[in-house]
């Protein structure tokens, strides 16, 4: 094939005004946050992830003791209240901390990588939401079906 005479076609090149508008289709909010949800950002995920672990963790240890409390099997008497606070400041302190170690800020030179307070900031702001749901699942739905 003889080529032009100005040698190969260059590509061409579409600017944001020659893209019909009619053509894109526009998503709906349910797409895009089921979107979001199937694709999160790898710290966001991290942090929860570190949150829900230590809150279950922490969560089956306040149940047995909540179950155990009352019915004299605790040395020191019924401390419930202490335990439920003390319970949400291991979630939050540890969560943060967790994510903190587990998520790095990429510095974009050769892998190197390091940590940053943002990361623990973020684990403290995943941790609240997580500690909230996991009060609520304990003490309303798994507290009363133990009885």
């Amino acid at each position: 094939m003889a080529e032009p005479a100005g040698g190969p076609a260059a590509p061409v090149e579409m600017t944001p005004a020659d893209v019909d508008r009619r053509a894109i289709k526009e998503r709906s909010e349910l797409e895009i946050r089921w979107r979001q949800a199937r694709n999160p950002p790898p710290p966001v995920l991290r942090a929860v992830l570190a949150n829900l672990a230590v809150a279950a963790i922490g969560g089956l240890i306040l149940v047995a003791y909540d179950w155990l409390a009352p019915r004299g099997g605790m040395p020191g008497g019924d401390q419930r209240t202490l335990a439920v606070i003390l319970y949400a400041v291991i979630v939050i302190v540890a969560g943060s901390t967790l994510t903190y170690l587990w998520v790095e800020l990429p510095t974009g030179a050769s892998g190197e990588k390091r940590r940053s307070g943002w990361a623990a900031l973020l684990g403290f702001f995943a941790s609240i939401p997580i500690l909230y749901l996991a009060l609520v699942i304990i003490f309303q739905l798994v507290r009363p079906a133990l009885g």
